[in-house]
């Protein structure tokens, strides 16, 4: 796809805002401005606006509806495969100038701006004991993550981290400034919990954390040779597991970064990580039947509960990549079989790296003052293409997605929004009732569609 280097008409009446941190099409910063975490995808925005204060925000909404351009706030750009090839009439609102942040130490709550990223949130608490429903990466937005769902390595005994969520400051489409609480713009502060629809741009949130100083986490792993004795092994272990275990089995080829072992470099895998929470003892009879299946490598020990936040060992920084979910209600054996089919020891050309994370728990309980009150299925399946040669990146996300479709019988139907380089209909992520209040909020709030986003 071409690149244009005119920028529309209308987007040059935003030249000048945000202290003059606007880049149009042609601008020498345009192209690094326009560029998402995932270098797979290529933003083609008639602007790219750098507000830093909600009042600059509010600045760029009322010139972008005034030209007709719609509005597309980010953060990182975790997210922003959706969105690939539907920005040309539209201003990427970058929020990484918003970085406020503070620990309320007394009332285990966080207070944080849009820019601000979660291994920094992690650090700053973890100086007071204190930890928040984080991801398995630390380069990933607070905001972001945490109003689109949020399933972190204690989800299934704390649930998910936009039900932690006590206070929004959203600037709406008409340029006002709200504060959305329980008690204060309560259908706002519901449907930006999880609802996964553009309401407003959140400047900043505030959420609960807990007192955790250390928590037993690490991996286990084995060759890919006894995948077929780990992977049915583990499934069971699920099901009697505790809420105070959560973890994921991933199948992939160990990629040669430094904070791994090189022992493991390009090895094929089976690898199951996570964290548990309780005492040592009791941690050690949860884990005994995963040990007793002879693990090659052992890392799952007493550390530091900010460490999580890296323990995935997920690609920091920009990275071309593409990653898809589907929501499972089981893995019977038929579900095993095709697994092992498509990605066991003798299968031929498998996908790069799946996944599958335990939900269940808290997961599974409702939280009525959240549009995402809770997640169907008792496993998230991933399938990653993540190849660094363009050439292969179309071959790798085909080989993700030939995983998720193979495993369609065992889907509960429902998707999980934040977990989706496909753009699709959010009806297929909420129930009927819960989806047409979304709508209805949304075309209270934002009756002209300034907003755009990333799904139907």
């Amino acid at each position: 796809m071409s690149r244009s280097t005119t920028p529309p008409a209308a987007a040059e009446s935003l030249r000048g805002l945000c202290g003059g941190a606007v880049h149009l099409p042609g601008d020498p910063g345009y192209d690094m401005a326009s560029s998402p975490w995932n270098l797979q995808v290529h933003h083609h925005p008639a602007a790219v606006a750098y507000p830093a204060s909600p009042t600059e925000v509010a600045d760029v909404l009322r010139a972008a509806s005034k030209a007709g351009l719609q509005v597309a706030p980010q953060g990182t750009g975790h997210g922003a495969a959706p969105l690939d090839g539907h920005l040309g009439e539209s201003v990427i609102l970058h929020t990484a100038g918003l970085s406020e942040l503070s620990i309320d130490v007394e009332n285990r709550r966080a207070r944080v701006g849009a820019g601000v990223l979660w291994g920094d949130l992690t650090e700053a608490a973890g100086r007071d004991g204190l930890v928040g429903l984080h991801p398995s990466a630390p380069d990933v937005g607070v905001v972001g993550y945490s109003i689109s769902g949020g399933i972190g390595w204690y989800a299934r005994k704390l649930g998910l981290q936009c039900h932690g969520i006590t206070a929004l400051e959203v600037v709406l489409a008409d340029g006002s400034i709200v504060r959305a609480t329980a008690d204060q713009e309560p259908e706002l502060f519901w449907g930006l919990r999880g609802g996964g629809m553009p309401l407003g741009v959140v400047t900043a949130l505030e959420f609960d954390l807990y007192p955790l100083e250390t928590v037993v986490a690490g991996f286990l792993a084995w060759d890919r040779a006894q995948m077929d004795q780990v992977l049915p092994a583990w499934t069971q272990w699920c099901t009697t597991a505790p809420e105070e275990a959560t973890t994921s089995l991933r199948l992939l080829t160990v990629p040669p970064m430094p904070q791994i072992p090189t022992e493991l470099h390009w090895r094929n895998l089976v690898l199951i990580d996570g964290a548990v929470l309780g005492s040592d003892s009791e941690v050690a009879e949860i884990l005994a039947p995963l040990r007793a299946l002879k693990p090659e490598f052992d890392t799952v020990r007493r550390v530091p509960a900010e460490t999580l936040v890296r323990m995935h060992l997920e690609p920091e920084g920009p990275t071309p990549g593409y990653a898809s979910s589907r929501l499972m209600s089981g893995m019977p054996d038929d579900a095993i079989a095709a697994i092992l089919d498509i990605a066991g020891p003798d299968a031929v050309d498998g996908p790069d790296i799946t996944e599958f994370r335990h939900l269940g728990g808290a997961l599974h309980r409702p939280n009525d003052g959240a549009a995402l009150a809770s997640l169907d299925g008792e496993f998230l399946v991933l399938g990653f293409g993540l190849r660094l040669d363009p050439a292969e990146w179309d071959h790798s996300r085909e080989l993700a997605v030939r995983m998720l479709d193979t495993l369609r019988p065992w889907q509960t139907g429902r998707e999980y929004l934040p977990m989706l380089d496909d753009r699709i209909d959010t009806r297929k992520a909420f129930p009927p009732g819960v989806h047409a209040r979304l709508s209805a909020l949304r075309a209270a709030v934002d009756p002209d569609r300034l907003f755009v986003g990333p799904h139907l």
